[in-house]
């Protein structure tokens, strides 16, 4: 049997999707033609009580272009050091917008209010880096899958006001963070100036991500994410698949962490195991003992057709997904509880 617990990145378009994707109404989105993802906008957008949205082939534009948008060369935001944006978008902060990233330690990439009015530096003082946007993940990657409590957002968002600071929100897993905490999109909606969501993680869609913002800000967007090449023509085909993943797909998001949990707990009785971070939503980050090599432990499990990924530093993380059936978590399992080291 294989199995790949890499990301939700890998799932393949339900059947019913493919249907959506193929009876799609399409034109060219650059000259903002195209009916589906012109659907697809006003749907997320009202979803999240936005003004609007735009359309994006991933999810690392969808932020690149908040940062820009929220940003000048030479200032600062401030973000956890797990942060996505800072780990695993290709140095696209500098690159991009010239602007550095003052790095908060927080709780599994979730920051408090405290610790981002401490790295606020003084706007009279010239010799640093002004600070004007405050970026938050939810859920958290590198964190496991931690999602945030709501009223420290609220704290967040206080801070930025009496500070006059930006706040956007990496939400690529934004709809696993709303099944687990039960809070409704609106809620998001009305804490961020601009939000980005991803429709090809655990929603299952081949491509895209979105972003929402204000009138302004969003027209103010697809000039930038023109800059950056990330114009698409007949996008309606993908922009459907989103939009029948919002309907048909989130609300089964629970299993995924039903089946998250239920693979913590057999791995926490496992004696090759030293720890397994807190599973919340759909993502296990676990630490072998030292006397097991991870190399060992890796080519075991792939021999079994069981695929997961390193994210250095000893940690090993799995991700479940809507492609990973209940016969295949009973198999992987039963192959952790079998396992000889």
């Amino acid at each position: 049997m294989k199995v790949n617990l890499i990301s939700d990145t890998t799932t393949l378009p339900s059947p019913g999707m493919l249907d959506a994707m193929h009876a799609a109404k399409v034109g060219d989105d650059v000259f903002k033609e195209d009916p589906s993802v012109n659907a697809l906008e006003k749907k997320v957008a009202s979803l999240f009580g936005k003004e609007n949205a735009l359309f994006f082939p991933s999810g690392t534009m969808a932020n690149q272009t908040a940062i820009k948008l929220h940003t000048q060369p030479g200032e600062q935001l401030i973000c956890d050091h797990y942060s996505h944006i800072f780990n695993y978008e290709g140095g696209g902060v500098s690159f991009n917008s010239g602007v550095s990233c003052n790095l908060i330690e927080g709780d599994r990439g979730r920051i408090n209010a405290k610790q981002v009015e401490s790295k606020i530096n003084p706007p009279d003082f010239y010799h640093s880096p002004l600070s004007t946007l405050v970026c938050l993940e939810n859920t958290t990657n590198k964190g496991g899958g931690a999602f945030y409590d709501v009223s420290e957002i609220e704290a967040i968002r206080s801070v930025c006001n009496d500070h006059n600071l930006g706040l956007h929100l990496d939400g690529a897993r934004i709809w696993n963070a709303m099944i687990a905490s039960g809070h409704k999109p609106e809620v998001f909606g009305g804490l961020f100036d601009t939000i980005s969501v991803c429709f090809s993680k655990g929603l299952g869609a081949p491509v895209g991500s979105a972003l929402l913002g204000s009138n302004e800000a969003i027209k103010k967007a697809i000039r930038i994410r023109k800059i950056f090449g990330g114009g698409m023509r007949q996008a309606g085909y993908m922009a459907e698949a989103a939009s029948y993943a919002i309907d048909n797909h989130w609300e089964s998001l629970s299993e995924d962490h039903r089946k998250a949990s239920e693979l913590k707990n057999c791995l926490e009785t496992q004696d090759y195991i030293e720890k397994v971070e807190p599973v919340e939503t759909n993502i296990v980050i676990f630490k072998l003992t030292n006397s097991v090599k991870e190399s060992d432990f890796k080519a075991q499990l792939e021999a079994l057709g069981i695929r997961f990924i390193s994210m250095g530093q000893s940690k090993l993380r799995m991700v479940t997904h809507r492609d990973y059936t209940q016969l295949q978590h009973e198999y992987v399992l039963e192959i952790i509880k079998t396992l000889k080291f």
